[in-house]
């Protein structure tokens, strides 16, 4: 059975053999810049093009589209679609915009969409390697390629989010500020960073004896809270939930009362873990929110369930993809340093 040694997060041999993966989360700002800089002239190209019209609708295809549509549902103003499949809706004709995230530029799914959109005359924007499958998929009369250098996934959204807003289409996105508060994360979150004043070393010591419960109000949060209960499911092999508030109520009001006599070495060594309600906080002060929030802080309460909050609320350059930036940076650093303390 594995336990938990938290003297292995400021050991310094033990972060060494974990270099590769804290490293490469050091280095998301980096990435965002890069990707923003390479798309520089293909992005003007593209917001040029687009300054004739507004589209009637804009479609997000491909698989990596959801992220895209928890930025731009709540907040685009013409018609939005995200469409994961092979093909197109059948309305999607010439006078829709479809965007595309695709890093590697692989996917045979994706290519066939890209394909249809040319066909059918629509605008398209790419994101994507040059030369790869996609890539020559996307080439037509009216697409634009913004090529893509990196396969992360957040950078090259950031630089189709900015497009996007550049042509009254999406929300604020300044790569440069995303990539800011990702570097903000990287200096808290550093491996060199002590324990005492690191908060995703804080936050892997708050889960190494519970099951996550990652709760985020707004889309965005929402969104994060997924991708953080991923990566710790990745990371340790344990159960961690992400959900609305409905979902994640059952799961709290479920849990036995903290008992303060229970022995915790019970049962070999460990007994059942109990939950820790993860909450993720962006600012959203939406009634609804602050509703479904107290509800579970209350059931927390009345359980004895351990809350714990990452915040990126103080975040206002970059507006809300900095905050989803911050909060799923913050909360994959904690994932990767569950991973290092959990030893057998």
């Amino acid at each position: 059975m594995s336990w938990f040694d938290e003297s292995r997060l400021d050991d310094e041999r033990a972060l060494g053999a974990a270099d590769l993966r804290l490293r490469t989360l050091a280095e998301s700002g980096a990435r965002v810049r890069r990707e923003a800089g390479e798309a520089t002239e293909a992005i003007a190209a593209a917001v040029e093009r687009a300054r004739d019209a507004r589209p009637r609708a804009v479609i997000a295809a491909g698989p990596d589209s959801r992220l895209l549509r928890a930025v731009l549902e709540p907040w685009c103003p013409v018609p939005f679609v995200a469409w994961p499949g092979p093909a197109l809706p059948g309305w999607a004709g010439s006078l829709d915009l479809v965007v595309v995230l695709a890093p590697a530029g692989s996917d045979s799914g994706t290519a066939s969409a890209v394909a249809e959109a040319n066909r059918r005359g629509c605008q398209v924007v790419v994101a994507c390697r040059p030369g790869s499958m996609v890539a020559e998929h996307a080439e037509g009369r009216y697409s634009t390629i913004l090529p893509a250098v990196t396969d992360d996934q957040l950078a090259i959204a950031v630089v189709m989010l900015s497009f996007l807003h550049q042509v009254g289409l999406g929300p604020r996105s300044e790569p440069d500020r995303v990539a800011a508060a990702l570097d903000e994360v990287a200096l808290a979150c550093s491996p060199h960073r002590d324990i005492s004043i690191n908060p995703a070393k804080m936050l892997a010591i708050s889960l190494a004896d519970a099951n996550p419960l990652v709760w985020g109000g707004s889309v965005l949060a929402a969104r994060a809270a997924r991708r953080v209960a991923e990566s710790i499911r990745r990371a340790t092999g344990r159960t961690a939930l992400a959900g609305d508030a409905e979902h994640l109520l059952p799961v709290i009001e479920a849990t036995r009362p903290h008992d303060v006599f229970d022995d915790p070495f019970a049962d070999g060594g460990g007994g059942d873990l109990r939950p820790v309600l993860v909450v993720l906080e962006d600012g959203a002060d939406d009634p609804v929110v602050r509703e479904h929030r107290g509800r579970l802080q209350a059931a927390a309460a009345e359980r004895g369930v351990r809350v714990e909050t990452v915040g990126a609320d103080d975040i206002e350059a970059g507006g809300e993809v900095a905050r989803y930036a911050s909060l799923l940076l913050t909360g994959t650093y904690a994932a990767e340093y569950l991973r290092l303390g959990l030893v057998d």
